[in-house]
């Protein structure tokens, strides 16, 4: 079992920076591949970023590419989503997910599970 609780958010003029961190806990964390989401307002839940077990491979969502980086430290069971020259349309509430089965493509909802509680981030223009 990986349980997860995010924080890092705040609120944030546009062009700003910030570091979300999730710290999950359970013996496997290093065992599972990790994601990012965000939802907005009346939208959907959307696929941010992903990273391998190892943290040799990532994924990025094409709007935030470029912008942000996702990152884990196995030894303190955490992984990290650097957010830079961010823009008032990343304002969400943002969640990461443990990912338990490869059965689609990375950036779908239903390969995640075990959601921390999320943490809001505000972009102001």
């Amino acid at each position: 079992q990986v349980h997860a609780v995010e924080s890092g958010g705040g609120l944030v003029q546009a062009g700003g920076s910030l570091r979300l961190s999730c710290a999950a806990s359970g013996r496997t964390f290093s065992n599972y591949a990790m994601g990012w989401f965000r939802q907005a307002p009346g939208k959907e839940r959307e696929f941010v970023a992903a990273i391998s077990w190892s943290a040799v491979m990532t994924y990025y969502a094409d709007s935030v590419k470029g912008r942000f980086s996702i990152s884990r430290d196995n030894a303190k069971n955490t992984v990290y989503l650097q957010m830079n020259s961010l823009k008032p349309e990343d304002t969400a509430v943002y969640y990461c997910a443990t990912r338990f089965t490869y059965i689609h493509d990375v950036n779908t909802i239903s390969e995640y599970g075990a959601w921390g509680q999320g943490t809001q981030v505000t972009v102001s223009s």
